[in-house]
């Protein structure tokens, strides 16, 4: 009994064991199938009941002051009606945020009264109604903005035009601009006096007078608001300086061929002086007036003016020169004393009377050669000489005007009657004591005679004869005779000398030339003549710069060349011993004959019809030149020619085809054979038309902006000197120059063309018209996203587009959160997307005109979130094993609610033929067991999720039919166990204690399974480790679950349980599970 009841008390322990693992095994199956059924709950369809549905009205919002936009301590006043209804009370909003009364907000009823003491106070203001005792609200107003400027307006007074100084008649504008655009109200003032009838943004004068000069400011002000002052402008009126004539040359009274000079100053540069005569315009304008050779008709009255002529001023007339032309005078020639014949040494005055006017120098003139000039005109001659007769004339000079020689005053000039001095010595050269007697016969009784020794008379001696009886050293010495006219004081010519004895002192020769011009040209002729005043028989010889010529005589010819240019001297010989030293040197200065330069006097050599040319033909180093003018190598008579001292001017009044050629002109000296070579040619290009001007601009973007400047340049292809005048639309504006210049305004919009100009009558037609489009504001810029979704995913390709809507030449600068990017085209992209690019995207163009000129898009927000992933399940259950040969795969998007289609890849490669989420994998379809990914696809963003990680196939249907068959002889075995167990107790019969065999324990406590190692676990027998366990990148491959219904992992828990419990399932006999404890 005792064996019995320990027996009956380990099968009961052992039934319990058995019962609590079937329960526990139907438990599980029971929970697997119930996640096979799908279950389906419907909601009772109820009918809905109707009710009454509230609209709320929308209240009206109204500004009832002034303006929205207002400045520190203005007000603005709103007022919220609801027309519906009444009985409403009002909430009032800024910026959606719920307003409380304070100092600076204030409402009543239904007014909201803001005073503007910060720009804080900016914002959308909207309110709404609450309806009192019924809890019910009305829709938010539509909102009104309210702009609090931080700062007072600034005004800015500008004046046009902005001359320093005006003068009467002209017009002055005043613009009054403020910053701020708003309703303002304009007063101006003078002087710090308010003009009455000015009270818009413009003031101008038309006419200025003296009195509008003064100090010029305006003011603004809005409603009742204080009052805003501008800068103050000063304007200066003064009457236009009157000019100052002076006359430059020394006379007013003037002969015809005289230069006339003018000149006229005004104190500024600014001023273009204009010349009158006898106040009629002579179309001259500069600050000289110059009449190179006076006219019968250039006398008048001469004034100048002053004018502005870009602004229209002209001042007053100056004080007028009056200058008077007459012919030329003919002096008259007188002599003193009026004796014929006169006598050497006799003295004589010539009188050179011009009977009208001062300021003549006088010229006398014997035998056409001048011996002398005088400012006075009374020329003293002095002692007449032998030389000295012939035909006087004289001539006046004042300035470039000469006289005509005034008739001829015959001089007879000879010598007295000239004694002869007979040596009645045998010899001239004596000794002492010895014999000296001399005879001097005179012609007339009427003179007496005077002995001369040396030149001094001997005293004492006044015969006919000259006896010296002895000679002495003192007596030596040159002898002659003299005639006297007592009364008149008239010597005549020493006799013929004769020389006694030695000189003390040898005589020296005198040298001199019959012409005096210098300098000479080659190919005249001189004569150099050599004289020694004492003595005869002497013998000349000459030397040039110290040489010795190996010329002899008195006189001595030269045919000029450069070779003869030098210093000049002579020599006198006598006998053997005798020679004088050299005589005074005379410089000839010999040149070749100037070459004319030609050139022109008026400023350009390229002309066109009715244009005046004055060409100058100058001499150099000597006066008194006449011209001869050629053209196209043939002289040239037409035109007028002017010949001046050293200048000849051709003048060409109106230029025609007929004048075009090469100009060159020669030189001749009057009185004179020299000639010139012609000069070097000067060519005259004369135009069959007059050009028109071609108008460009830089830059050429079309329309332009406020702000940009645009450069207009007028060219013209030929000829020089040109004036340039602009045109707008046909008005003339004052602005000159090649080149015009605009900063653009709006008042800028127009067509515009240039046209030149030259000299009085010269001027182009207009040119071309260019029109400028200038437009206000800056260029609407907007950034275009492709694709314009907010919220892109990561691996998507974004492009954005910087769109201008007008113009040209745009650079662009692109910015992400502030900081710029590298683009500079007018996009940028993003070939595949990353969180980072998340920001804030804008662009800015820019263009150079010639300043930087601008304008900025708005911001686009772009939003990168991480794409979602695809992860494959396995639906196929453990249930499914043995009913079917294939395996259904399931593509899920982790982590998002949104709705996918999705394709299925195989090695890479897409096979799915719908976008189904699950997949069939058969042996058919896929004997290699291969690698499977998916991807989710939809119409929305994000329109395609990242790839799953691969799933593989491989043996996996097999494996798990052979742990369902194994789990079921596990069971089912359990079961028959169980069975036999209660049979065996049923059947048995009871036996006597004494006589019972010991039983044997069919079950093993779990200690004596743990100590037995011989029985083997037929799991482990069957399902090899490497099925268990398979290779980790098998394992990541097929990280499924396992259940019927419910995908599961790859790895379930009856696979996870026999991977991690291999050791202990060893250690317990294999896998078995003792019933004893």
């Amino acid at each position: 009994m005792t064996q019995l009841s320990k027996t009956t008390s380990t099968c009961e322990t052992q039934w319990k064991m058995l019962l609590l693992q079937v329960f526990t095994l139907i438990y599980l199956t029971s929970v697997c199938a119930a996640q096979d059924g799908t279950t389906i709950s419907s909601l009772d369809e109820t009918t809905p009941v109707p009710a009454t549905t509230y609209n709320p009205p929308e209240p009206s919002l109204q500004l009832t002051s002034a303006f929205s936009e207002v400045f520190t301590s203005e007000k603005v006043v709103l007022k919220c009606s609801i027309s519906s209804s009444s009985g409403w009370t009002f909430i009032w909003e800024k910026d959606g945020k719920r307003l409380s009364q304070n100092t600076d907000i204030s409402f009543h009823d239904s007014e909201l009264t803001i005073t503007a003491n910060s720009i804080d106070l900016s914002g959308k203001y909207a309110c709404r109604g609450e309806e009192q005792g019924k809890g019910r609200s009305s829709k938010n107003s539509q909102p009104i903005v309210v702009r609090v400027n931080a700062n007072n307006p600034k005004l800015t007074l500008s004046r046009s035009p902005n001359f320093d100084r005006f003068y009467p008649g002209e017009s002055i504008s005043f613009a009054c601009n403020v910053d701020v655009t708003s309703a303002w109200e304009y007063q101006w003032y003078k002087d710090g006096a308010q003009i009455t009838d000015a009270n818009v943004n413009t003031y101008k004068i038309d006419s200025l007078k003296p009195s509008d000069k003064g100090q010029y400011h305006c003011k603004v002000q809005r409603g009742k608001g204080p009052f805003y002052e501008s800068d103050k402008k000063s304007v200066q009126v003064d009457e236009p300086p009157i000019p100052t004539l002076s006359l430059e040359t020394p006379w007013s009274d003037v002969f015809l061929t005289e230069v006339l000079k003018f000149n006229c100053r005004v104190p500024s540069a600014d001023w273009t002086l204009a010349w009158y005569k006898d106040q009629k315009d002579l179309s001259k304008e500069g600050p000289s007036l110059e009449i190179p050779s006076v006219e019968q008709n250039d006398g008048g009255d001469y004034t100048c003016k002053a004018q502005l002529k870009s602004r229209g001023v002209t001042s007053g007339s100056s004080s007028p020169k009056v200058i008077t032309v007459h012919d030329k005078p003919k002096p008259v020639l007188t002599r003193s004393p009026a004796f014929s014949p006169m006598y050497p040494r006799e003295s004589i005055t010539f009188t050179c009377t011009v009977d009208m006017y001062p300021g003549w120098e006088y010229e006398l003139y014997h035998n056409g050669v001048k011996q002398q000039s005088s400012s006075s005109e009374t020329i003293a001659v002095g002692s007449v000489t032998l030389d000295g007769r012939g035909e006087y004339r004289c001539l006046a000079k004042r300035g470039q005007l000469r006289t005509d020689y005034s008739d001829p005053v015959s001089l007879d000039v000879s010598d007295p009657p000239k004694p002869i001095l007979k040596l009645l010595s045998p010899w001239s050269d004596v000794y002492e004591n010895e014999v000296l007697k001399f005879s001097c016969e005179v012609s007339s009784s009427e003179w007496t005679v005077v002995w001369h020794r040396n030149q001094n008379p001997i005293a004492n001696e006044n015969g006919l004869e000259l006896n010296i009886a002895a000679a002495k050293v003192s007596d030596r010495g040159e002898y002659s005779c003299k005639a006297q006219q007592k009364h008149r004081g008239v010597s005549s010519a020493s006799s013929n000398t004769s020389t006694v004895s030695v000189y003390d002192k040898l005589p020296t020769p005198t040298l001199s030339r019959d012409l005096s011009f210098s300098p000479m040209y080659i190919g005249e002729t001189v004569k150099l003549k050599c004289t020694v005043s004492v003595s005869s028989g002497w013998s000349y010889h000459w030397y040039k710069d110290g040489n010795n010529l190996n010329k002899s005589g008195k006189e001595l010819s030269i045919n000029l060349t450069l070779s003869d240019h030098g210093k000049y001297s002579c020599k006198a010989k006598r006998g053997e011993k005798t020679s004088t030293g050299p005589s005074n040197e005379l410089q000839l200065d010999v040149r070749e004959i100037p070459v004319p330069l030609l050139s022109p006097k008026t400023q350009w050599l390229d002309v066109f019809p009715s244009e005046s040319v004055q060409l100058s033909c100058r001499m150099e180093g000597s006066s008194g030149w006449t011209f001869i003018w050629y053209k196209d190598s043939k002289e040239y008579h037409e035109g007028s020619v002017t010949n001046s001292e050293a200048e000849g001017i051709l003048s060409i009044s109106q230029a025609s085809s007929s004048h075009r050629g090469k100009y060159r002109c020669s030189g001749k000296l009057t009185g004179r054979t020299v000639s010139s070579s012609r000069s070097s040619p000067v060519e005259l290009t004369v135009y069959d038309k007059l050009p028109t001007p071609t108008l460009s601009r830089d830059p050429i973007f079309t329309p332009m902006f406020t702000g940009e400047t645009v450069k207009l340049r007028c060219t013209l292809s030929v000829s020089s000197g040109w004036s340039y005048h602009w045109y707008k639309d046909g008005n003339k504006l004052s602005r000159s120059g090649k080149e015009l210049s605009i900063n653009l305004t709006l008042s800028d919009n127009g067509g515009y063309s240039c046209e030149a100009k030259r000299g009085e009558k010269t001027s182009t037609g207009p040119s071309n018209e260019l029109q400028l489009d200038v437009r206000d504001g800056k260029p609407n810029v907007t950034l275009l996203q492709n694709p314009s979704d907010k919220l892109m995913h990561t691996g998507d390709r974004i492009s954005f587009t910087c769109h201008v809507n007008v113009s040209s030449g745009w650079k662009y600068v692109w910015y992400k959160d502030s900081n710029p990017l590298k683009s500079s085209e007018d996009f940028h992209q993003i070939a595949s997307a990353k969180t980072s690019d998340s920001g804030s995207y804008k662009c800015r163009v820019e263009r150079q005109t010639p300043t930087t000129f601008s304008s900025e898009s708005g911001d686009v927000e772009l939003k990168i979130d991480e794409r979602p992933k695809a992860n494959i399940v396995l639906l196929t259950s453990w249930s499914e094993v043995f009913s079917t040969d294939s395996l259904t795969l399931q593509c899920d998007v982790m982590g998002s609610s949104d709705s996918w289609n999705y394709t299925w890849y195989k090695e890479g490669i897409n096979v799915s033929q719908s976008t189904s989420s699950k997949y069939k994998v058969t042996p058919n379809n896929d004997p290699e067991q291969s690698s499977y990914t998916c991807e989710g696809i939809r119409n929305e963003r994000p329109l395609f999720s990242v790839r799953s990680d691969s799933y593989r196939t491989k043996n996996l249907l097999l494996k798990r039919r052979i742990l369902l068959s194994i789990s079921g002889c596990l069971f089912f075995g359990i079961i028959a166990v169980f069975i036999g167990c209660v049979a065996l107790r049923i059947c048995r019969k009871p036996v006597a204690a004494d006589d019972k065999q010991e039983e044997t324990n069919l079950f093993l406590t779990m200690a004596q399974l743990k100590d037995r190692n011989d029985a083997p676990c037929p799991l482990v027998e069957y399902i090899t480790d490497a099925d268990v366990n398979p290779p980790a990148k098998e394992g990541e491959e097929n990280g499924t679950s396992c259940s019927e219904e419910t995908p599961l992992p790859i790895t379930s828990p009856d696979e996870q349980a026999a991977t991690t419990n291999g050791k202990e399932t060893t250690e317990n006999g294999g896998g078995m599970v003792s019933f004893l404890q």
